[in-house]
Formats: structure tokens, sequence, C-alpha cells
């Protein structure tokens, strides 16, 4: 069974409209160490899906995993019966959860890879509105490297995916759907949030919040576990590409615009 933890009706209303909000130590120690032991254990068993993000000359490394929590128990410990479920539903205003993915991200020490301006649904195969991301540092994330989003960009347009190292068009066809904006060049206009996080603190986004960060410094690394779950209108949006992260031949069980009723993704609350 899940732990509980009751947020405010100021925090839910913010995630609402924002499309982003910190959670100050919704973690305890003990979930901390045991989402530390599962990072490890995914570092020193990585998947298929493994991809590292970084160039090869970067002086440090930044890798991504996905998908691994069925084969490891300390990630299934938090998944399942931390407070994330119960996080989850207040936030997304759902009466059932269920777990979408999980996702590392783990940038070593110097690391100058910054992870571009996207959001994360067009990368998926997944609809609706109904949904959270949770990125849970183990390690303190200064302000200078932790993430940012711009505030209210959750709320319609659907950018471009790309990948991050050349910024190739994988998934929609070149021209289907709008570009960035200069986010950067506009900051009054497109305003960013940002919070220095503390292990035990997460921050949870929409999946269409625009959201980037930079690299880290040399005495810095960033161990960072990413929860996605997906609330009562979530619906399978069959891709005619390889979605990131993919999940091959699921067409073949869950038609377009069905419910995510499937073994890869339980039911967690509700």
């Amino acid at each position: 069974m899940s732990r509980t933890h009751v947020l405010t009706t100021e925090t839910i209303e913010s995630y609402q409209s924002l499309g982003a909000v910190v959670l100050r130590g919704v973690f305890n120690a003990q979930e901390i160490q045991t989402l530390e032991q599962g990072i490890e254990h995914n570092l020193a068993h990585l998947s298929p899906l493994v991809q590292v993000a970084s160039q090869a000359d970067d002086p440090g490394r930044f890798i991504e995993d996905f998908c691994t929590w069925p084969s490891n128990p300390s990630y299934q410990s938090i998944l399942l019966n931390s407070t994330l479920p119960h996080l989850a539903a207040q936030l997304m205003q759902s009466k059932t959860v269920r777990l979408y993915h999980d996702h590392l991200l783990v940038k070593e020490p110097g690391t100058q890879q910054a992870t571009p301006w996207h959001q994360d649904q067009p990368y998926y195969n997944v609809s609706g509105r109904q949904n959270v991301s949770f990125w849970i540092p183990v390690d303190p994330v200064p302000l200078a490297s932790t993430l940012r989003f711009v505030a209210q960009s959750h709320l319609g347009t659907w950018y471009m995916p790309r990948t991050f190292r050349d910024q190739q068009a994988k998934w929609f066809p070149e021209g289907s759907l709008a570009e960035l904006p200069p986010i950067e060049d506009k900051p009054d206009e497109y305003k960013q949030l940002a919070w220095a996080l503390e292990p035990g603190d997460c921050v949870a986004f929409q999946m269409l919040s625009l959201h980037a960060s930079s690299g880290v410094g040399p005495e810095r690394r960033r161990r960072v576990f990413s929860a996605r779950y997906l609330g009562d209108d979530a619906r399978h949006a069959v891709r005619h590409w390889v979605t990131s992260p993919p999940f091959t031949d699921l067409e073949k069980r869950l038609p377009d615009g069905a419910e995510m009723n499937d073994a890869l993704f339980p039911k967690v609350w509700g």
C-alpha cells in the first residue's frame, strides 16, 4: 500500500495552472537510500534502451535509461509504495493512477551537455492531459543545474520533438508541429520556474511543460530518477514511428484510443 501525503490546495492549483511545482521533503531518508541503491543497480545493469546523451568529447557523461523498474526491486519500492501514487492522484485530480514508466538521468561530474528545451508528451504514445512526471534527485542540485520550466507552457501547444544531440525530427514529420519559441531571448514573455533541490525534494510537472537544464560542475554528480504516471483520461496514441521510450507491439494489445490497461502500466492508485 502506498504511503500517503496530503498536498495543499495551493500546491495542486499551482500544478494545474503553471504546469510545474516543487515538493519539499516528500521522501524520507530510507526512501532516498533505497532510490540511490536502485540508481546504482541500474547503472551497473544498463538496459538495451540506454542512451548516452552527451558528445564524445564531453569531459563528463550524460546517461539515460528507461523502463527498468520490472527488474529493479528498489525502483519498484519507490514507484509503488512511496508517496508517489498519492501525490500523482492529487496533482492530476484523477481517481486512478497508472505507472507509465521510469527514466534514469545521470550527469557525471563535469558534464557540459545541456538538456535542451523540450516537452515530453510528443515523444510518447499517450494522449490526455491527466499525467505527471516526478524529477527526483538523490544528490543536492543547485539552481545552476536544476530543471527549468516555462510557466503555463503545458496549456495547449505541442512543439516539435527533436533528438537532443543533433536536433533531428525522428518523431512527428517536419512542419507538422510548432517550432520552439525564443525562450531565452524573451524572459518576460516566457517566465521560467526553477528550484534548487535537496535529497527528499522533487519537482512535479505536466508532460507538455517545456523544460530544460544545464550541465553540472566538475565537483557535482547529478543522479536523478524520473517517475511518470497517467490518470483517468490517458489513452493509447498509436504512432507510426518508434516512440521514446518504445513499447514494441503494444498496438497489438491496445488499439488506438484504448485505456492504458496493460500489464506494462499497472494501476497503483484507485
